[in-house]
């Protein structure tokens, strides 16, 4: 069985989408792709489709991933724009490669976020920022699958940013924030760092933000940054050669 990974963005309207629903249209643009899908064993079959680190709902997201285990191989760039054609507008494919080793998901070490905040205060985020990264720990709760969960939220934030941008609306200000947060459990997300910034200075956005991930992948050791989880599957150069087809299949 192939497997192949798919890096897919979930834009505009479709943010407001739940993980369900987008499990279901992709079911069906696979179908509709002519995709040989493989499927589970037992009574009641159904697609080897596997999804990492999906994003919430509300949320827009340019790094969301997922895994097909197909019945017979076929071309990455040929799924990639069949999938992308047999979507609904707003869940866009982007990248498509052949999966090698390892799983997928624990290449997802952190994530990149953007907030817009429209109305709020540019200084008042500055004086926060600076009062959530000097503190020890900002601790937050949530209500979660395993009932209200009290957390550090500074702990998992490498960065944190923020600046003022030209008002969209005469009159309006905006400010956005950008933060790269580590996966942990219970997973920090970005509603509970603006929680941890309201705690720390009293600072909230007058209306509910704009959230986008813009990346999640291995976190560069360097600029802290995530990288692309794609690259470790990706076909290298060795000797000036390309790998040989199937090389990397071999006891799989």
């Amino acid at each position: 069985m192939q497997r192949v990974r798919v890096r897919y963005a979930k834009r505009g309207r479709l943010r407001f989408t739940s993980h369900r629903d987008i499990s279901r249209a992709v079911e069906r643009a696979v179908r509709r792709a002519g995709i040989p899908v493989a499927f589970s064993a037992g009574f009641s079959p159904h697609p080897k489709i596997s999804y990492a680190g999906a994003a919430p709902t509300g949320v827009a997201s340019e790094a969301e991933y997922l895994e097909l285990g197909l019945t017979e191989p076929c071309d990455p760039d040929r799924i990639r724009a069949e999938l992308d054609a047999s979507l609904p507008p707003g869940l866009d494919v982007i990248d498509v490669v052949e999966a090698r080793s390892g799983a997928l998901a624990d290449r997802l070490e952190g994530s990149a976020w953007e907030l817009r905040l429209p109305g709020a205060d540019a200084e008042l985020a500055r004086v926060a920022v600076e009062k959530f990264l000097t503190a020890g720990t900002v601790e937050v709760e949530r209500l979660t699958k395993k009932g209200m969960r009290r957390f550090d939220a500074r702990e998992a934030v490498l960065t944190l940013a923020s600046e003022g941008t030209a008002a969209q609306v005469p009159g309006q200000s905006c400010v956005i924030l950008r933060m790269v947060v580590r996966h942990m459990t219970p997973a920090v997300r970005p509603d509970d760092v603006l929680t941890g910034l309201r705690l720390v200075a009293d600072f909230a956005p007058p209306v509910p933000p704009e959230v986008t991930r813009l990346a999640q992948g291995p976190l560069d050791a360097v600029s802290g940054e995530p990288a692309d989880p794609l690259d470790l599957d990706r076909d290298t150069m060795r000797g000036g050669e390309a790998e040989p087809a199937g090389a990397h299949g071999a006891g799989q």
